[in-house]
């Protein structure tokens, strides 16, 4: 009980183990590995065109419905309700594959799974709102490992269980049920959050209105706070909520908001970098979401033994090692880094080609390890590139219009590809149209890289000084940090 007391009391100490409890179970998906042969098996029995062009498109247009309203009711909310939204979702997926058959179901089991999707963003936005800045980049490490750990760990598990113990799919979901229940449980734990990035309540507004009435609001909140204290708990959370809804803290935020959005997108260096991350991720959402398909095709899990999760276990700590390398690359990436995005968007691109054409099942989960390790080790340069240049707020808002950005276009790819209203394209040809789509990426960055190299190799002085007029004015979160 003691060390109980001491760990709620050691400011960062507490909430970060909490959410990493809360990541290690949420990610921890045994089934999720072998959705694909549970759906088309003789659980669900659904066919496979059926789950290619009229199931899985149905979550990517209810992600997209929900995405942006969710991004930002995350901070007005305060983070922590919708965390136990996502955790309330993840039980209500698995009670649904579980113990409710037919169509019906596994089609509102998506627009289910787009709320849990979703609803990640707040994982962790919650933590930046609790602990003091200087410990982000332990808390972060933390939590990143919480969530690979769990994913390798029920991923591993899965694959053992139906390998060497001949598990049902049914009991493999009905294990994902009882872990995801543990993390809506651990969700609860969490302390709630003081403040937003950008709904900060009243403190926050009156307190950057203007420097000199400084004193006269410690005044003011100490008064309220003495008052507080006097009054019911009930009458308390209404004026606090209250205040947290008014106009003027709304007006702040959107205010914030639009500053944020300028300050983000200033800098054509940053611009560039948001658009690979919004063209790349909308093609690796495509390969991941149809992967399982792709497998089930070369080798029919009805009449093969099928590896999934260990692929997926492996890919998770294939693609942590290549984000990790990242740390230790000493690279200019302000000169060469739209390079590396074309270099290894080619790998990517060959990767996609290597599973489309091949009629091997290993060498089409070779391709896909090699496909999500360079995307896994883009992203983190993308990401450490743009979040060491910009401000928490701006980083925020910049992740969200991104994925937001992403998104659309993955529901473009979605519409045209594989809807069945549409071309509704079996599943080779998909991927061959996925690798001419990272092939174009390739190309468009390729061509921008040589350009800023040679133009870096030539007239460095001048490069260097354009590139310090975009940068935006703000304070940068710190690289050690990130």
């Amino acid at each position: 009980m003691c060390c109980w007391t001491k760990l709620k009391s050691s400011g960062w100490v507490y909430p970060t183990a909490v959410l990493s409890l809360y990541g290690f179970f949420a990610n921890c998906r045994v089934a999720e590995p072998f959705l694909t042969p549970y759906l088309i098996g003789p659980h669900k029995n659904i066919s496979e065109e059926v789950v290619t062009n009229y199931l899985f498109p149905i979550w990517t247009y209810s992600y997209l419905a929900i995405l942006f309203p969710v991004f930002l009711l995350t901070d007005f909310l305060r983070y922590k309700p919708l965390i136990v939204l996502q955790g309330l979702f993840l039980v209500t997926n698995y009670i649904l594959l579980c113990f409710v058959p037919g169509l019906p179901a596994m089609t509102f089991l998506q627009v289910n799974y787009a709320v849990v999707t979703s609803t990640e963003v707040a994982y962790f936005s919650y933590i930046y709102s609790v602990i003091p800045a200087e410990k982000y980049q332990r808390a972060t490490g933390y939590l990143r490992s919480a969530m690979l750990a769990g994913y390798t760990f029920g991923a591993s598990l899965g694959q053992m269980l139906i390998s060497l113990g001949g598990v049902d799919y049914f009991f493999i979901n009905a294990i994902t049920l009882g872990t995801v229940s543990i993390a809506f449980l651990v969700s609860f734990w969490l302390p709630m959050p003081q403040r937003g990035m950008f709904f900060k309540g009243k403190t926050a507004i009156t307190g950057g209105s203007q420097s000199k009435q400084e004193g006269e609001v410690a005044v003011d909140d100490a008064k309220e706070a003495v008052k507080d204290e006097a009054e019911a708990g009930a009458g308390t959370e209404n004026m606090e909520c209250t205040v947290w809804c008014s106009k003027d803290n709304v007006a702040h935020a959107g205010q914030l908001l639009w500053r944020s959005f300028r300050e983000s997108y200033s800098s054509r260096h940053l611009l560039y970098w948001s658009l690979w991350w919004a063209l790349a991720t909308a093609g690796y959402g495509q390969v991941f979401n149809y992967i399982q398909l792709m497998w089930d095709h070369i080798e029919p899990s009805a009449s093969s033994s099928i590896y999934n999760g260990g692929v997926e276990a492996v890919c998770t700590l294939v693609g942590a090692a290549a984000a990790l390398s990242v740390g230790h690359i000493k690279v200019t990436w302000a000169v060469w880094g739209e390079l590396a995005l074309g270099l290894f968007s080619a790998v990517g691109a060959l990767a996609v080609f290597l599973m489309g054409f091949t009629s091997s099942i290993w060498a089409c989960y070779a391709g896909y390890v090699i496909f999500k390790a360079s995307y896994m080790l883009l992203i983190t340069i993308t990401t450490f590139q743009i979040a060491s240049n910009l401000s928490m707020e701006c980083y925020a808002l910049t992740f969200g219009i991104n994925t937001f950005a992403a998104l659309s276009l993955q529901t473009i790819l979605t519409v045209i590809v594989v809807d069945e209203t549409a071309l509704g394209l079996d599943i080779v040809t998909q991927f061959i149209i996925y690798g001419s789509y990272y092939a174009t990426i390739s190309v468009l960055f390729l061509i921008r890289g040589t350009y800023t190299a040679c133009a870096y190799h030539y007239y460095p002085e001048k490069t260097e000084a354009k590139e310090q007029e975009n940068e935006p004015s703000v304070e940068a979160i710190a690289a050690e940090r990130f």
